[in-house]
């Protein structure tokens, strides 16, 4: 009988604070060293909202009240050859707006800062990962705040 294999849920968080989104730099695998959103798993019995924000503070020591959902995304790892894949998580991506803190790096991230605009193209930011960046701006400067999560 083969393995069972399920995708693990997650959460991550586009915190801004003016036009500056907060980034952490990941201080383990996957991904080390790569700029991401703060967010991580979803523990047993936790709420979504309640888990992005738990992460938002546990990784940058800031808090933020949610905005609304922005995504939903399946990140499938495969090798770079294309081959079988070897992680899947689903992404609760949210927006916020930073209530308190200065980002200091904490669990799991090696760096907590607020980028600009202008600074996000250089980082090399995974493609989705940009695009749920601007698709969160756009929320709240749209000043939508309906949330059914």
């Amino acid at each position: 009988m083969s393995e069972s294999k399920q995708p693990i849920a997650a959460v991550g968080t586009a915190c801004f604070r003016g036009d500056e989104v907060l980034l952490i730099r990941r201080g383990a695998p996957p991904f080390e060293n790569q700029w991401s959103l703060p967010g991580g798993r979803l523990e047993w019995g936790e709420r979504a909202r309640a888990a992005a924000l738990r992460e938002l503070r546990e990784e940058t020591g800031c808090s933020a009240e949610i905005v609304g959902l922005v995504d939903v995304v399946d990140a499938l790892m495969t090798t770079r050859a294309g081959g079988e894949p070897w992680g899947h998580y689903l992404l609760v991506d949210y927006a916020a707006r930073w209530i308190a803190g200065e980002p200091q790096a904490g669990d799991d991230a090696r760096e907590a800062r607020f980028f600009a605009p202008a600074e996000i193209e250089a980082l090399g930011l995974w493609s989705e990962t940009a695009r749920v960046i601007a698709a969160a701006r756009e929320l709240l400067c749209g000043g939508a705040s309906s949330e059914r999560n």
